[in-house]
Protein backbone atom coordinates (compact mmCIF):
# COMPACT_ATOMS: atom_id res chain seq x y z
CA UNK A 1 0.00 0.00 0.00
CA UNK A 2 0.87 3.57 -0.74
CA UNK A 3 1.28 6.99 1.47
CA UNK A 4 -2.22 8.03 2.47
CA UNK A 5 -3.94 4.92 1.66
CA UNK A 6 -6.35 4.40 4.39
CA UNK A 7 -8.43 0.80 5.30
CA UNK A 8 -11.78 1.78 7.10
CA UNK A 9 -14.38 -1.02 7.41
CA UNK A 10 -16.81 -1.42 4.72
CA UNK A 11 -18.45 -4.30 2.36
CA UNK A 12 -17.12 -7.23 0.63
CA UNK A 13 -14.50 -8.77 3.24
CA UNK A 14 -14.59 -11.92 1.64
CA UNK A 15 -12.63 -10.47 -1.46
CA UNK A 16 -8.85 -10.31 -0.87
CA UNK A 17 -7.46 -6.68 -0.04
CA UNK A 18 -5.03 -7.26 -2.47
CA UNK A 19 -7.77 -7.85 -5.12
CA UNK A 20 -9.04 -4.20 -3.88
CA UNK A 21 -6.29 -2.97 -3.96
CA UNK A 22 -5.33 -4.44 -7.86
CA UNK A 23 -8.55 -2.92 -8.93
CA UNK A 24 -7.93 0.56 -6.97
CA UNK A 25 -4.55 0.88 -9.09
CA UNK A 26 -6.25 -0.09 -12.54
CA UNK A 27 -8.87 2.61 -11.75
CA UNK A 28 -5.54 4.93 -10.98
CA UNK A 29 -3.66 4.05 -13.95
CA UNK A 30 -5.75 5.37 -16.18
CA UNK A 31 -4.35 8.22 -18.21
CA UNK A 32 -7.40 10.31 -17.24
CA UNK A 33 -7.17 10.12 -13.57
CA UNK A 34 -5.13 13.05 -13.00
CA UNK A 35 -7.37 15.20 -14.92
CA UNK A 36 -10.23 14.33 -13.16
CA UNK A 37 -9.22 14.62 -9.73
CA UNK A 38 -7.85 17.52 -7.98
CA UNK A 39 -8.68 17.10 -4.48
CA UNK A 40 -12.67 18.18 -2.82
CA UNK A 41 -13.73 21.51 -1.21
CA UNK A 42 -16.92 19.77 0.01
CA UNK A 43 -18.65 21.97 -0.95
CA UNK A 44 -21.35 19.88 -2.14
CA UNK A 45 -22.59 21.68 -5.45
CA UNK A 46 -21.54 18.47 -7.70
CA UNK A 47 -24.22 16.82 -5.24
CA UNK A 48 -26.81 19.47 -5.41
CA UNK A 49 -26.44 19.54 -9.56
CA UNK A 50 -26.83 15.60 -9.62
CA UNK A 51 -29.90 13.90 -11.14
CA UNK A 52 -29.45 10.93 -9.49
CA UNK A 53 -28.64 11.73 -5.87
CA UNK A 54 -32.19 12.99 -5.72
CA UNK A 55 -33.69 9.43 -6.72
CA UNK A 56 -30.69 7.18 -5.62
CA UNK A 57 -28.95 7.00 -2.32
CA UNK A 58 -25.66 8.68 -4.28
CA UNK A 59 -23.16 10.83 -3.86
CA UNK A 60 -20.63 12.03 -6.21
CA UNK A 61 -18.86 14.28 -3.72
CA UNK A 62 -18.21 10.60 -1.95
CA UNK A 63 -16.94 8.74 -4.74
CA UNK A 64 -14.64 11.64 -5.69
CA UNK A 65 -13.36 11.85 -1.43
CA UNK A 66 -12.88 8.02 -1.32
CA UNK A 67 -10.70 8.14 -4.32
CA UNK A 68 -8.65 11.00 -3.00
CA UNK A 69 -7.77 9.54 0.25
CA UNK A 70 -7.25 6.12 -1.48
CA UNK A 71 -9.53 4.58 0.62
CA UNK A 72 -9.10 0.98 -1.37
CA UNK A 73 -12.07 -0.85 0.81
CA UNK A 74 -14.62 2.19 -0.05
CA UNK A 75 -13.32 2.52 -3.39
CA UNK A 76 -14.05 -1.40 -3.83
CA UNK A 77 -17.75 -1.00 -2.49
CA UNK A 78 -18.55 1.75 -4.78
CA UNK A 79 -17.15 0.21 -8.20
CA UNK A 80 -19.72 -2.83 -6.76
CA UNK A 81 -22.59 -0.43 -6.10
CA UNK A 82 -22.49 2.91 -5.70
CA UNK A 83 -21.14 3.78 -9.99
CA UNK A 84 -23.83 2.31 -11.10
CA UNK A 85 -26.43 4.83 -9.79
CA UNK A 86 -25.26 7.64 -11.75
CA UNK A 87 -26.86 9.14 -15.44
CA UNK A 88 -23.11 10.33 -16.95
CA UNK A 89 -25.16 13.81 -17.86
CA UNK A 90 -21.98 14.99 -16.16
CA UNK A 91 -23.88 17.69 -14.17
CA UNK A 92 -20.93 17.29 -11.90
CA UNK A 93 -18.14 19.23 -13.91
CA UNK A 94 -19.43 22.78 -12.09
CA UNK A 95 -17.36 21.48 -9.24
CA UNK A 96 -15.32 24.87 -8.33
CA UNK A 97 -11.68 23.19 -7.89
CA UNK A 98 -12.30 21.30 -11.10
CA UNK A 99 -12.70 17.89 -10.04
CA UNK A 100 -14.90 15.77 -12.95
CA UNK A 101 -16.89 12.97 -10.65
CA UNK A 102 -18.63 11.63 -13.69
CA UNK A 103 -15.43 11.01 -15.55
CA UNK A 104 -13.99 9.26 -12.46
CA UNK A 105 -16.91 6.93 -12.69
CA UNK A 106 -16.55 6.36 -16.11
CA UNK A 107 -12.93 4.99 -15.62
CA UNK A 108 -14.69 3.05 -12.71
CA UNK A 109 -17.25 1.45 -14.63
CA UNK A 110 -14.40 0.43 -17.35
CA UNK A 111 -12.03 -1.47 -14.94
CA UNK A 112 -15.55 -3.12 -13.48
CA UNK A 113 -16.34 -3.88 -16.89
CA UNK A 114 -13.25 -5.11 -18.01
CA UNK A 115 -12.52 -7.04 -14.96
CA UNK A 116 -16.10 -8.90 -15.36
CA UNK A 117 -17.29 -7.94 -11.85
CA UNK A 118 -20.74 -9.29 -10.97
CA UNK A 119 -22.34 -5.63 -10.64
CA UNK A 120 -21.04 -4.84 -14.09
CA UNK A 121 -22.96 -7.71 -15.73
CA UNK A 122 -26.04 -7.38 -13.83
CA UNK A 123 -25.94 -3.49 -14.65
CA UNK A 124 -25.72 -4.19 -18.38
CA UNK A 125 -28.08 -7.14 -18.17
CA UNK A 126 -30.68 -5.30 -20.23
CA UNK A 127 -28.14 -4.05 -22.80
CA UNK A 128 -26.90 -6.98 -24.77
CA UNK A 129 -30.27 -6.50 -27.50
CA UNK A 130 -29.02 -2.52 -27.68
CA UNK A 131 -25.58 -3.54 -28.66
CA UNK A 132 -26.73 -6.68 -30.58
CA UNK A 133 -28.72 -3.56 -32.58
CA UNK A 134 -26.16 -0.99 -33.05
CA UNK A 135 -23.94 -3.87 -34.64
CA UNK A 136 -26.52 -5.46 -37.03
CA UNK A 137 -28.60 -2.35 -37.99
CA UNK A 138 -27.11 0.87 -36.64
CA UNK A 139 -30.00 1.44 -34.40
CA UNK A 140 -30.52 0.98 -30.86
CA UNK A 141 -33.78 0.03 -29.83
CA UNK A 142 -37.26 -1.51 -31.79
CA UNK A 143 -40.36 -1.72 -30.01
CA UNK A 144 -40.75 -4.80 -29.47
CA UNK A 145 -37.01 -4.45 -26.79
CA UNK A 146 -39.10 -2.15 -24.61
CA UNK A 147 -39.46 -4.99 -21.57
CA UNK A 148 -40.07 -3.14 -17.99
CA UNK A 149 -37.77 -5.91 -16.06
CA UNK A 150 -34.77 -5.45 -18.55
CA UNK A 151 -35.12 -1.14 -18.72
CA UNK A 152 -37.04 -0.20 -15.74
CA UNK A 153 -34.58 3.00 -15.78
CA UNK A 154 -36.97 4.19 -18.91
CA UNK A 155 -39.67 5.31 -16.63
CA UNK A 156 -43.26 4.55 -15.49
CA UNK A 157 -44.81 4.19 -18.80
CA UNK A 158 -42.64 1.41 -19.77
CA UNK A 159 -44.51 -1.01 -18.06
CA UNK A 160 -47.91 0.11 -20.07
CA UNK A 161 -46.28 0.27 -23.20
CA UNK A 162 -44.42 -3.39 -22.35
CA UNK A 163 -47.48 -4.92 -21.65
CA UNK A 164 -49.50 -3.30 -24.84
CA UNK A 165 -46.82 -4.53 -27.22
CA UNK A 166 -49.13 -6.19 -29.27
CA UNK A 167 -51.43 -3.36 -29.45
CA UNK A 168 -48.68 -1.29 -30.64
CA UNK A 169 -47.52 -3.73 -32.84
CA UNK A 170 -51.22 -3.77 -34.93
CA UNK A 171 -51.23 -0.22 -34.57
CA UNK A 172 -47.71 0.81 -36.52
CA UNK A 173 -46.24 -0.63 -39.69
CA UNK A 174 -44.62 -4.01 -39.60
CA UNK A 175 -41.34 -2.87 -41.04
CA UNK A 176 -40.79 -0.58 -37.32
CA UNK A 177 -40.59 -3.40 -35.39
CA UNK A 178 -37.68 -5.44 -36.20
CA UNK A 179 -35.52 -3.47 -38.50
CA UNK A 180 -34.50 0.17 -39.24
CA UNK A 181 -36.32 0.91 -43.00
CA UNK A 182 -38.42 3.67 -41.56
CA UNK A 183 -36.07 5.44 -39.79
CA UNK A 184 -32.33 5.31 -41.61
CA UNK A 185 -30.25 2.53 -43.03
CA UNK A 186 -26.33 2.46 -42.31
CA UNK A 187 -24.04 0.78 -44.60
CA UNK A 188 -22.26 -1.84 -44.21
CA UNK A 189 -18.89 -0.58 -44.60
CA UNK A 190 -19.84 1.93 -41.43
CA UNK A 191 -20.81 -1.24 -39.43
CA UNK A 192 -17.22 -2.82 -39.86
CA UNK A 193 -15.44 0.21 -39.23
CA UNK A 194 -17.56 0.72 -35.88
CA UNK A 195 -16.42 -3.06 -35.09
CA UNK A 196 -12.62 -2.48 -36.13
CA UNK A 197 -13.16 0.80 -33.62
CA UNK A 198 -14.59 -1.50 -30.86
CA UNK A 199 -11.93 -3.83 -31.22
CA UNK A 200 -8.86 -1.33 -31.45
CA UNK A 201 -10.76 0.57 -28.60
CA UNK A 202 -11.32 -2.50 -26.23
CA UNK A 203 -14.71 -2.63 -26.14
CA UNK A 204 -15.21 -6.20 -27.58
CA UNK A 205 -12.72 -7.07 -24.79
CA UNK A 206 -15.22 -5.39 -22.38
CA UNK A 207 -18.27 -6.87 -23.90
CA UNK A 208 -17.01 -10.59 -23.46
CA UNK A 209 -15.71 -9.99 -20.15
CA UNK A 210 -19.68 -9.07 -19.40
CA UNK A 211 -21.20 -11.20 -21.96
CA UNK A 212 -19.40 -13.72 -23.93
CA UNK A 213 -21.81 -15.03 -25.60
CA UNK A 214 -22.98 -11.46 -27.14
CA UNK A 215 -19.32 -11.63 -28.00
CA UNK A 216 -19.36 -14.58 -30.11
CA UNK A 217 -22.67 -13.14 -31.70
CA UNK A 218 -20.81 -10.38 -33.01
CA UNK A 219 -17.88 -12.00 -33.92
CA UNK A 220 -20.30 -14.14 -36.05
CA UNK A 221 -22.29 -11.67 -37.22
CA UNK A 222 -19.36 -9.64 -38.57
CA UNK A 223 -17.13 -12.48 -39.89
CA UNK A 224 -18.55 -12.33 -43.40
CA UNK A 225 -18.79 -8.74 -43.86
CA UNK A 226 -14.95 -8.76 -42.76
CA UNK A 227 -14.54 -10.61 -45.20
CA UNK A 228 -16.42 -8.74 -48.02
CA UNK A 229 -14.37 -6.10 -47.32
CA UNK A 230 -10.73 -7.90 -47.11
CA UNK A 231 -10.29 -6.92 -43.64
CA UNK A 232 -9.68 -8.72 -40.41
CA UNK A 233 -8.89 -8.11 -36.79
Amino acid sequence: MGPGMTLAPHSYPEVPLAEKLRLFNEVKADPRFKDYLYGCYECGICVAACPSARFYDFSPRKITQALAREDVELVYEQINDDIWNCSQCFSCLRCPRGNNPGGLITIMREVAIRNGLRSAKEALQGYSRVIYKVMSTGTQVSPDMLQFDAFPDWGPSVREESENLQLWRRALPPETMHTTSMSWRVADRTLVELYLIWHSAGVMGMIEEVDPGLAMILADLMAEKLEEYGLSV
